[in-house]
């Protein structure tokens, strides 16, 4: 399982579509997601203050995009998701307040 975090107004534009496409992919050229372990990091390094969040729990198998884990902050595997996560990968949506 991995997950990414996203904002509530990000999911709601794009509800009814049979894919999500986080609002920086298209300037990153890949979706940023974390372990469980690495969550609580990314809340407190990239999230601190926001209220209107949400977790994606991605089932990997599913993914129809690229999965890799590459090294990032403090030489850290992280998985990224080289295109569009299909919905049927989302497993499971939790609201975050960091």
């Amino acid at each position: 399982m991995i997950y990414h975090i996203t904002r509530l107004k990000d999911w709601e534009i794009q509800k009814e579509k049979t894919e999500f496409t986080p609002s920086d992919y298209y300037r990153e050229g890949f979706i940023h997601c974390c372990t469980f372990d690495q969550v609580k990091g990314v809340l407190e390094r990239y999230f601190k203050g926001k209220t209107d969040l949400m977790l994606l729990h991605i089932e990997e198998a599913k993914l129809k995009a690229e999965l890799k884990y590459e090294p990032s902050f403090n030489n850290e595997k992280f998985p990224h998701i080289y295109g569009m996560i299909n919905k049927n990968a989302i497993v499971e949506i939790s609201v975050l307040a960091s």
